[in-house]
């Protein structure tokens, strides 16, 4: 870029001089380049931090994309709300420590491994078309920033957690569909479809089996709303995602990942509309549950 010196009598700008002048040295003039990163200022999760030694998270609680993904998306937002996992964010607001992402799993997904986070052919999504044209290098790239970065953030603070606690859990909480076929067909068969799923897949079982015992004894034996829920390990979904899998390769002494699936008895599946007596029974159910693994961590 040419940096001129002004003269010691500059003339007088006046609009057309002005004009003239841009035209004239635009040319020569190096245009900075647009920051890709500065296009979109919107947040990517919310976090909130205490000395607690149990995190909750809520990796596809969100529903928002950027716009140039908002742009090239050709699934409707009721089909992605389908998919994704409303309503848990509010059930673990009341965590002291808790981690929230605010973008839909259909712009990255951050309960799979990197290779995978940004669905790229129905194969990964369910079957569903997700794209209107094969999504750009630079558009997935964009994306697979956020999933660096939150690797990156869970990574610090679980490092820190076991350095100040030795032991800590991560309650890894999501949703699922019982009703798949449509609206007013029968649902997935109860003994395929327990309203609380325990995921253990990564867990080292034998070295947390103290813990994840009673503790589904414990959440068995709570009153949800005058009921007793249906809990119970490894059946609907067996806990292979990215989060728990990256707690307990990362800290495979002290960190215990468990992934809690609820079934979506708290809402209507095809509609999105949520019965707020359950999401706030929910929140209770996990916030006691949590206070009985702190318990057992302090045994």
């Amino acid at each position: 870029m040419t940096h001129e010196q002004p003269s010691s009598a500059q003339p007088v700008a006046t609009p057309m001089t002005a004009q003239l002048h841009a035209s004239s040295t635009d040319t020569d003039r190096e245009l900075p380049v647009p920051d890709p990163c500065a296009m979109d200022l919107s947040p990517w999760w919310t976090m909130q931090r205490s000395h607690d030694c149990v995190v909750a998270t809520a990796v596809h609680d969100g529903a928002s994309l950027r716009a140039d993904v908002a742009a090239a998306m050709a699934l409707p937002a009721a089909d992605r709300l389908r998919e994704e996992d409303p309503f848990t964010g509010d059930a673990i607001r009341d965590f002291p420590t808790h981690i929230i992402p605010l973008r839909s799993r259909f712009e990255v997904d951050l309960n799979r491994a990197e290779s995978d986070a940004v669905y790229r052919s129905p194969d990964q999504s369910w079957g569903l078309e997700v794209w209107r044209t094969p999504p750009a290098d630079g558009l997935v790239e964009q994306s697979l920033r956020m999933h660096r970065a939150f690797y990156a953030m869970l990574g610090q603070l679980t490092d820190e957690l076991a350095l100040a606690h030795g032991r800590f859990v991560v309650f890894d909480v999501h949703s699922y569909n019982h009703r798949r076929q449509g609206p007013g067909e029968p649902a997935t068969a109860k003994e395929n479809a327990p309203e609380i799923n325990i995921g253990t897949f990564s867990m080292p079982r034998d070295r947390w089996a103290f813990l994840l015992d009673p503790m589904i004894e414990a959440m068995r034996a709570i009153d949800f709303n005058g009921r007793r829920l249906d809990v119970r390990e490894n059946v609907a979904f067996q806990g292979r995602g990215e989060l728990t899998r990256f707690v307990h390769a990362r800290h495979r002494e002290a960190g215990c990942a468990i992934a809690i699936e609820f079934k979506k008895f708290f809402m209507d599946e095809w509609s999105g509309i949520p019965d707020p007596v359950e999401v706030a029974a929910m929140r209770s159910f996990l916030l006691q549950s949590a206070a009985t693994c702190r318990a057992l961590l302090r045994d």
